[in-house]
């Protein structure tokens, strides 16, 4: 077989039988901003000559040579949730017009993901109080990735931590339930280790008031549903529902509507996170949560990409919003 045939093909091969140049090739495979300026005609028989030859990006590669690897690796517990994939959205479209590219990790395994790649920005929505895993962010952080951690506990040690004052406000929320209510269940992903599930416990005690039915979820819209419908086909079912995020608030609204259940006539309903899909919902979702967060994060990862010499280790705090709707009131 001729060599030729073996050979894999290089940016080089691309240019050659596109008839353009190597540079050219570069912008319109890797989505540099100088291939804004390249007519769309050569940026598709460019991507569709690379289809035919095989041609593959060799990050690893351009990692080594440059410094950078272009990506933004985004590290989501729950995928599933409106409240992350609206933090995807926002990250990407801010991102992607500097060149670069947002990642995904579901389930937050971004440790594997780190052990493989070297992203420029990593965000991670959730770091469990845990010196193992501090001492990992903190090596990788020395090799040079700028990293944005979400935690109530963690201090910066070489990366960035975004804090909410969470359970503070989800107070707030079981407070204004209990205005109107004395019967009001909850639905937590756990039971123990939740700032936001003790939250309720606290306020239904200090209120003098027994907790109420409490059903556990798995985290996923689906798993919110199930435990919903557990709950309020009880006989004794509670009048109102604390939710500790979002997606759960919604799926206990859809619970509600298939037993025929008014919200907020026969059903109060709140939820924590402040996500946009809420505030469309019919009715729109109450929540505890912050404004402005997903314009805010995506703010502070650019200006970690285009000011890699600044020093990390800030503390970002974005105040929670008890945030009144239609659901609860």
């Amino acid at each position: 077989m001729p060599t030729g045939m073996t050979d894999k093909p290089t940016l080089r091969t691309v240019a050659a039988e596109a008839g353009v140049s190597i540079a050219t090739v570069s912008y319109v495979l890797s989505g540099h901003r100088r291939s804004q300026t390249i007519s769309e005609t050569t940026a598709d028989r460019v991507r569709e000559v690379a289809a035919r030859l095989g041609y593959r990006r060799n990050d690893a590669a351009r990692a080594i040579r440059t410094g950078k690897s272009d990506l933004v690796l985004l590290s989501l517990s729950v995928l599933a949730d409106p409240w992350a994939q609206a933090v995807a959205a926002a990250v990407s479209e801010a991102v992607t017009p500097l060149g670069k590219t947002a990642l995904i990790v579901a389930d937050g395994d971004w440790r594997t993901v780190l052990a493989n790649r070297t992203p420029d920005v990593i965000f991670i929505d959730h770091v469990a109080d845990d010196p193992e895993l501090v001492d990992q962010l903190e090596s990788f952080a020395d090799q040079g990735v700028q990293i944005v951690a979400f935690s109530e506990v963690l201090e910066p040690r070489g990366f960035d931590v975004i804090r909410s004052g969470a359970e503070p406000r989800c107070h707030l929320a079981v407070e204004h339930l209990l205005e109107r209510h004395t019967r009001i269940g909850a639905l937590t992903s756990k039971l123990e280790g939740s700032p936001r599930f003790d939250a309720y416990r606290r306020t239904m005690a200090a209120a003098g008031l027994p907790l109420g039915e409490v059903a556990t979820f798995e985290p996923h819209p689906e798993g919110a549903y199930r435990a919903a419908m557990s709950v309020l086909t009880k006989p004794d079912r509670p009048t109102a529902l604390y939710c500790t995020t979002d997606f759960a608030a919604i799926a206990a609204i859809r619970a509600a509507h298939r037993l025929r259940l008014d919200v907020p006539g026969d059903l109060a309903v709140i939820g924590v996170g402040n996500t946009p899909e809420g505030e469309h919902l019919d009715p729109s979702l109450s929540t505890v949560g912050p404004v402005g967060f997903n314009a805010a994060l995506s703010r502070i990862i650019v200006g970690r990409l285009t000011d890699r010499e600044g020093a990390p280790g800030q503390v970002f705090d974005f105040p929670w919003q008890l945030i009144i709707r239609e659901s609860s009131s």
